[in-house]
């Protein structure tokens, strides 16, 4: 990257970050939710990020909050690894980026004092692995893909093939966050779809198809055959105004902590929920903790829960047949994430910051410590979906070393400097069982209007509830729409 590059990527950064104190300064410095006219008790069940900002702003408006967490730390599938890895690095579990237009996100990191950082460093490279072959694709010069294109696709290139096939598309979307969006008849055919059927509707040859699929739209549930065009459209559409990304210096985890600390006394760790009652002027949930059950009972109830665990949750009296439906239908992306440490970072020699999209096993491989100080790195090894089950079901030690045979295709040799490995499968997760939600074909006018909808004191929050679903932006939104609804009820 040139000294001009990386100036006007350093004055992004600045400008997003400016425009996040901003915002920060046309609100209350505490809440934007308003202060409560009749203070409610509240329990929230979970203490991931729509726990914990529910919890949160519910408690600055004057309400009763009590959280219930089953796991012994919060943030739910925010989650920073700090062991085994030498020399105090880490990596990311689950959530990592903060785009610049993920404005309540950047909102938090800067009310809590958390510093921020572009991530990964912008780089003017990307690195590829697809038939076999290991391609360096600099910004500006045409690739000669090993897919069968035609000769307008050829010329037009990857980018422009995403131009035409992908982005061209989102016309006519109409506002994706609006409540109640979509609900123009016109977007059923969009829903019905499957993005790669989307893409051959377009004009896509099947080698384009190939080819748009290594990467980003082959990252959600079992791959581009799998979720819907619009589901697809909606997060394209959200992506419209980023132009760089963040990461919380020191670690994720650290936003997380910091609404935990401020929310100490209202969190009880170790407590699963194992029932919910609803009620038209209360709600009652019963908990286990240290082997003893209790039924807790509260004017309103905000559950944050992964429907893959709600269902597994007993609910009397049941939830209404479609918020039910819902529940058991909603559908989430398995991911295995296997992260490896090397003495020493033979992929800075070619100055490449890794970022590695490829068409094996493990679709997308992710360096940690790009901006971590020392000699040691750490490179994340992905199975997402199928391959992601097939990681799943292997033993800790049989992980580590699939997916090192998947790094050193990229970068021969490589397993020389290999030092230890752990991993991480969000599916065996008891209280996650699955990375994010996503939505299959005819999905999104099906379910979509339900996921959110509260069921008498029963509201839902969670990244599944928002449209920024799989970030922490989805988390935070939901939550913050939950208080509200809340207060606003009280």
């Amino acid at each position: 990257m040139n000294r001009r590059e990386f100036l006007g990527q350093a004055a992004l950064a600045a400008a997003s970050l400016s425009a996040c104190s901003s915002l920060n300064a046309r609100t209350t410095p505490d809440s934007p939710v308003a202060r409560a006219r009749t203070p409610k008790k509240v329990i929230v069940i979970g203490a991931g990020l729509a726990g914990l900002s529910a919890g949160y702003e519910l408690t600055q408006a004057g309400h009763d909050v009590a959280i219930l967490e089953a796991r012994a730390r919060p943030g739910g599938r925010v989650h920073t690894i700090r062991e085994p890895f030498s020399d105090g690095l880490h990596a990311e579990a689950g959530a990592l980026f903060i785009p610049n237009n993920h404005h309540l996100t950047l909102k938090y990191t800067n009310l809590f004092g958390l510093p921020v950082e572009p991530s990964p460093p912008p780089a003017a490279t990307g690195l590829f692995y697809v038939r076999g072959r290991r391609i360096v694709a600099t910004r500006g010069v045409n690739v000669e893909w090993p897919f069968d294109l035609t000769p307008d696709e050829a010329k037009l290139g990857l980018s422009g093939m995403w131009e035409k096939y992908v982005s061209a598309g989102l016309v006519g979307l109409g506002d994706v966050t609006a409540p109640g969006w979509p609900s123009d008849p016109r977007l059923e055919a969009l829903d019905r779809m499957s993005a790669s059927e989307f893409l051959r509707s377009r004009g896509a040859s099947a080698g384009a198809v190939a080819l748009l699929g290594v990467g980003y739209l082959d990252f959600i549930g079992d791959g581009i055959d799998s979720y819907s065009a619009l589901l697809m459209l909606r997060r394209l559409a959200l992506r419209r105004t980023e132009a760089l990304r963040f990461a919380v210096r020191g670690g994720t985890d650290l936003l997380p902590r910091a609404f935990a600390t401020r929310l100490a006394a209202q969190i009880r760790y170790q407590s699963s929920v194992v029932r919910i009652e609803p009620g038209e002027t209360s709600a009652s949930v019963v908990v286990r903790q240290d082997g003893r059950l209790q039924r807790l009972t509260a004017d309103h109830v905000v559950c944050t829960l992964p429907f893959s665990v709600l269902a597994h949750v007993d609910v009397a009296p049941p939830f209404s047949p479609q918020k039910a439906r819902a529940v058991d239908l909603l559908p989430y992306t398995s991911v295995a994430r296997v992260y490896l440490q090397f003495r020493r970072k033979a992929w800075a020699a070619e100055n490449l910051t890794v970022t590695a999209t490829t068409d094996l096993p493990t679709k997308w491989v992710f360096e940690h410590t790009a901006n971590q100080p020392g000699p040691r790195g750490i490179l994340e090894a992905q199975a997402i979906g199928r391959e992601g089950q097939r990681v799943t079901q292997m033993a800790e030690s049989e992980r580590i070393l699939f997916a090192l045979s998947q790094v050193e295709r990229i970068f021969p040799g490589i397993r020389a400097d290999f030092e230890r490995g752990v991993s991480k499968s969000w599916d065996e997760d008891p209280w996650a069982r699955g990375a994010f939600a996503y939505l299959r074909p005819g999905q999104m006018r099906s379910l979509l209007p339900h996921l959110a909808r509260p069921e008498g004191r029963v509201h839902f929050a969670g990244e599944h509830t928002s449209p920024w679903s799989g970030w922490m932006q989805g988390a935070l939104d939901s939550g913050l729409r939950a208080a509200r609804e809340i207060t606003d009820r009280a």
